[in-house]
């Protein structure tokens, strides 16, 4: 059996990819958006979903596609062997809340299927070219998430 690519973060990455998220989930909440609610040349929501084992919230900033309705975001976790926690998370319990700037929506995720992704990919890619590199990275088939609002 071999092992999967993509390397796994070390705990100490992990401790500062925490710290990072934290600050910027504070901050992004603080100022609505304006600081933090973009990066890397794409728009940023607060994802915040229901921990699997520990069922508390959890919330993470995350690069999104605005497609119609619905937000798209990407569980590529950089590449490495494993999924995003939150993806795990919306695995378990697909129904969380986005935060776009100040207004809050509930949702529920989705995974896009083969004609979805193959409509999404481009425009993920488009809009942060770094999702083409971790795909290269990893044996995994990294997720397109569809966030379906439930709000209307």
């Amino acid at each position: 059996m071999t092992k999967p690519r993509g390397r796994p973060y070390s705990r100490s990455i992990q401790a500062v990819q925490r710290a990072a998220t934290n600050l910027h989930s504070f901050v992004y909440r603080v100022t609505n958006g304006k600081v933090g609610g973009r990066l890397a040349g794409g728009p940023v929501l607060l994802l915040t979903t229901t921990g699997r084992k520990s069922g508390k919230e959890r919330t993470v900033p995350l690069l999104y596609l605005p497609d119609g309705e619905d937000r798209v975001v990407v569980g590529s976790n950089g590449g490495t062997a494993t999924h995003p926690t939150w993806w795990l998370n919306l695995e378990q319990n697909p129904e969380a809340t986005v935060e776009v700037g100040g207004r809050k929506a509930r949702v529920r995720a989705e995974e896009a299927g083969p004609v979805e992704k193959e409509r999404l990919w481009p425009k993920l890619v488009k809009m942060y070219g770094g999702y083409e590199g971790y795909q290269r990275r990893t044996d995994r088939e990294i997720p397109v998430v569809i966030l379906r609002s439930l709000n209307s």
